[in-house]
């Protein structure tokens, strides 16, 4: 039983991850933020119920073999628990959309935070009552990226300033968790510097273009459009490359054309301006081919599905980009373009 108990965390903490990335991972539902939102109004009523006991100077029961002293222990500890679960829920909801919603290097380092974070999150433990300046930073971060999905979701705007009023809220909700917490204990600066910070990154183009996640893209050949189907024959990937899901080299006869899809996940009644970006590269630069711009209305479960394609495109390295018209990246895929016919034996067709 002592070593089930040690493993029992991990194996809780891998099974709501997996939950989330078979469910929220793949879309956004008013449920989910119901959700979300009960479990950070679960935290904030376990940090008021901490700080009183802590401004009432309570000590934990000693340690007792009977049952009632055991029972005594484990109420003791239920606050630190259920914030912890409360947090990690929140943490591993916002990773998984965050990195799926990310499409360069600047985005993917704000969600590996997050995942670190929700790591981290397992170890805090009884810290959450003692440290209070955590537990209101930890406040203010969880409550701002979920405000980030919440508000364009209830707005059906991705318009920019929905981040600043998000952030916003969600400092200003973690002000007021502390004002009201008996005894007012820790610092809430490090709440509001975080808040800055998401600003900063937010400028600097660090944060993804939430809540927007990308489901699928594709680079390849023969695309058709079948009434609601959209199929595109792209070149399989050699076996030892089990993790991609086509081959990196593209094969163009010459005057050829070479097609690109993407589908792109939207909450319901949310509209975002899109673009595709062809890119080749030159002089150890990227320099831009070729930009489609089109409108999207989420709701769809399979996203929101562009295409676009480059005429005769030269041998060489090629990105092809899915994003928001205001710069912000959304998934990216780069591929070799060479001479030639892979033949039809060596494509598959993909639907999306």
């Amino acid at each position: 039983m002592k070593l089930l108990r040690r493993f029992y965390p991990v194996a809780a903490f891998f099974t709501g991850f997996v939950a989330d990335a078979l469910t929220i991972g793949q879309r956004v539902t008013v449920l989910d933020f119901w959700r979300l939102g009960g479990y950070l109004f679960g935290a904030a009523i376990f940090a008021l119920w901490l700080a009183w006991r802590h401004l009432q100077e309570k000590t934990p029961p000693p340690p007792a073999d009977r049952l009632r002293g055991k029972i005594a222990r484990l109420i003791w500890q239920a606050p630190y628990l259920l914030i912890q679960f409360f947090y990690g829920g929140v943490f591993s909801a916002l990773f998984i959309l965050y990195f799926r919603s990310s499409g360069h290097l600047g985005s993917w380092l704000t969600a590996a935070v997050l995942g670190g974070l929700l790591v981290a999150n397992e170890f805090a433990g009884d810290r959450y009552g003692r440290r209070f300046t955590l537990t209101w930073s930890l406040f203010a971060l969880n409550a701002i990226l979920l405000l980030n999905f919440v508000l364009p979701h209830l707005a059906g705007s991705l318009d920019p300033l929905w981040f600043y009023a998000s952030t916003m809220t969600g400092v200003v909700l973690a002000h007021g968790l502390r004002l009201m917490a008996p005894g007012r204990p820790g610092r809430i600066l490090p709440a509001w510097g975080i808040a800055v910070t998401l600003l900063l990154a937010w400028n600097l183009g660090m944060i993804a273009p939430v809540p927007l996640v990308k489901r699928d893209m594709a680079i390849g050949h023969d695309f058709e459009r079948a009434g609601d189907r959209f199929l595109l024959r792209v070149e399989q990937a050699s076996p030892w490359q089990f993790w991609r899901d086509q081959s990196s080299v593209v094969h163009v006869a010459e005057g050829g054309r070479l097609y690109g899809v993407s589908a792109v996940y939207a909450p319901l009644r949310v509209a975002a301006d899109l673009e595709h970006r062809w890119e080749v590269r030159e002089n150890g630069g990227w320099r831009l081919v070729y930009r489609d711009r089109f409108r999207s209305t989420g709701g769809r479960e399979r996203g929101f599905r562009g295409y676009s394609w480059v005429l005769n495109p030269k041998p060489g390295d090629w990105r092809f980009i899915v994003g928001t018209q205001d710069g912000r990246t959304i998934g990216l895929l780069q591929v070799r373009v060479e001479r030639g016919d892979p033949g039809m034996e060596l494509r598959e067709e993909r639907e999306f």
